[in-house]
């Protein structure tokens, strides 16, 4: 594998360990429009498992029968992840939860004002108090719980505070902070993950949403202060905008950060584009990494500058993710990369030659945007000879 070429300034940071729990099969499959089978979700568990993400958060149990029964398949397959399941915090749900064999409960709860007022129409005394009674139940139940306080980053930091203290006390074993609605800045996540932090011995978990695009550098101000759990999904899917993607997440902290989570990274590209066509939401092309786009080249100085040395163009080699290079032809070719491909087709040219296929290949771009091998050949033989064969 080629030596990677990043920037000298990314700092080298000394960050705890970080716990991944990916949430495709909960948030992911929360996306308006998603809805995963029961084979689909057990490929995608096992492909996770295989990529050794240590955690997956498999469902919400008590949404219904089925969600529970695949739940249960999912905590029966034997692997090494654990295998989380969402739940309020009520009775009912935290039992649900304990039936599909979950190895740990996600407990949440709303927190802020607004969602108190207008969804729960709730006193904050009896939240704390909610709190406190489900953490025992799940004691009494015999399974781990963390607790998230959903909406955390519109609560005030006296509440928050107040019903961590009673998570703290009734056993909880991590502590999870929520940018709900994504409304949070990286330097309000690191404000409050910040405060948590210095506050309570337990981890700390957070999981952000996209709804201003910023999903990812708050997870990462999230552990450069202290957070040690981080919630993903593959490609980002989600509620409205999404979450923080997988794919992104680990190779930031593996390429920028130097910080390695223990991810296969070569078989991301797999993983994307299977949740891609299991979820029906295409991977753009120029999604960051495993998208088809991002180590292709079609400008005629890249392309000549990639063949000397990809490093050029390219900061990781497209393996290192599982991805691979695509040298196009279109609108924006040079002559280098038409001789390269005569030369690859073993056809010998002159130098007027080259200049009219790369005339035609300029001219085809043009309309169809992208001049595929077949083209390729066509245009050749109407330079060349019409009955022009190439050697393999």
């Amino acid at each position: 594998m080629e030596r990677f070429a990043l920037s000298p300034f990314n700092p080298k940071l000394e960050l705890p360990d970080i716990m991944i729990y990916d949430s495709t099969l909960r948030d992911g499959e929360q996306m308006p429009g998603v809805a995963f089978d029961l084979e689909q979700k057990v490929a995608i568990a096992r492909k996770l498992d295989a990529i050794h993400v240590p955690q997956i958060e498999a469902g919400f149990p008590a949404v219904s029968e089925s969600e529970m029964r695949s739940i249960r398949t999912i905590s029966k397959l034997g692997l090494d992840a654990e295998i989380l399941g969402l739940s309020r915090v009520l009775k009912g749900d935290i039992d649900a939860a304990v039936d599909a064999g979950v190895d740990m409960v996600l407990l949440f709860v709303a927190t802020s004002d607004i969602h108190l007022r207008y969804k729960f129409n709730m006193k904050k005394e009896k939240v704390i108090e909610m709190v406190g009674d489900s953490l025992d139940y799940c004691k009494s139940r015999g399974v781990r719980a963390a607790l998230s306080c959903e909406d955390s980053t519109r609560t005030e930091f006296d509440f928050l505070f107040q019903v961590f203290d009673r998570a703290q006390e009734a056993g909880a074993v991590r502590l999870g902070i929520t940018d709900t609605v994504g409304c949070a800045s990286p330097e309000a996540i690191s404000t409050i993950v910040s405060a948590v932090k210095s506050r309570y011995r337990l981890p700390i978990s957070v999981h952000l949403h996209n709804d201003f695009g910023l999903a990812l550098a708050n997870a990462i101000a999230s552990v450069k202060v202290g957070a040690q759990a981080i919630t993903t999904t593959v490609n980002g899917i989600g509620e409205r905008a999404g979450n923080v993607p997988l794919e992104e997440f680990v190779s930031a902290m593996m390429f920028l950060y130097g910080k390695d989570l223990g991810i296969d990274l070569t078989e991301l590209k797999d993983l994307s584009e299977m949740v891609a066509a299991f979820s029906r939401v295409p991977l753009g092309r120029n999604h960051p990494l495993v998208g088809d786009n991002v180590f292709s080249h079609e400008s005629g100085i890249h392309v000549a500058a990639v063949l000397n040395c990809p490093q050029t163009y390219e900061s990781i080699p497209p393996e290192a993710v599982g991805n691979r290079r695509h040298l196009l032809l279109g609108k924006h070719s040079g002559a280098t990369y038409i001789k390269k491909r005569l030369d690859d087709l073993k056809v010998k040219s002159s130098e007027e030659q080259v200049a009219q296929i790369l005339a035609k290949v300029k001219a085809l771009g043009e309309v169809k945007g992208r001049v595929s091998d077949a083209d390729f050949e066509e245009l050749v033989k109407e330079v060349m000879h019409p009955e022009l064969h190439f050697k393999a």
